[in-house]
């Protein structure tokens, strides 16, 4: 009788729920909040209750997230053992601010400076978006040298370089691993890693070359 080789399965390697990315955040110090979530199924694109949502999965569930937004992983928790499919929503301009560029404008910046040994800090995709985890300017004390972002006409656009968003105080980034309508996830292409966040003007820098 003819032997059979044995084949040894290889368990899979399990995503990290969402809840536990969550915390890993609100580990970090980064605070959190729920946002609503895409609908596959039905008339609606958005799980909000507002019809026609312009920016579906894309928001923060409750109106008064900036008020809500938490590291507190009790509540965190809570909110997620609730909501297990809600989407992640980082408030920035507290911890950090984020650099929103086309895709293309990303992914070239990030050649380059991994080319030239410099930390990029965390760098996420959001569909064809590259976002830039930088330190934040938070709320100096000349107010001309810094703004918010008004959320209903956008964040704050650098007319320098065109495509390019800069959220900051007022604004928020959608997370991974949270979901895009059409099935898509935002995900990490440089992981946050618990080193200090880069100077926003030298990734500025990178991404205006």
């Amino acid at each position: 009788m003819v032997g059979v080789p044995l084949v040894r399965r290889t368990k899979k390697r399990s995503r990290p729920t969402r809840i536990a990315t969550v915390l890993e955040y609100a580990a970090l110090g980064w605070p959190v909040v729920p946002g609503a979530s895409p609908l596959r199924h039905g008339p609606r694109a958005c799980s909000c209750d507002r019809v026609g949502c312009p920016d579906p999965g894309a928001h923060p569930l409750s109106p008064a997230w900036s008020m809500q937004a938490t590291t507190d992983a009790a509540q965190l928790t809570r909110w997620w053992q609730a909501e297990p499919e809600a989407n992640v929503i980082l408030p920035t301009g507290r911890v950090f601010d984020v650099f929103d560029v086309p895709l293309s404008t990303g992914l070239s910046a990030l050649t380059r400076i991994d080319e030239a040994g410099a930390h990029p800090g965390p760098v996420a995709t959001h569909g064809d978006r590259v976002l830039f985890y930088v330190a934040t300017r938070g709320n100096p004390e000349d107010e001309d040298e810094w703004w918010t972002c008004h959320l209903d006409t956008g964040p704050a656009t650098i007319d320098d370089t065109p495509g390019l968003r800069w959220h900051c105080r007022d604004s928020y980034v959608l997370a991974p691993p949270s979901t895009l309508v059409g099935g898509q996830s935002v995900s990490w292409l440089r992981e946050p890693d618990g080193r200090p966040l880069p100077d926003p003007v030298r990734i500025l820098e990178w991404l205006a070359d």
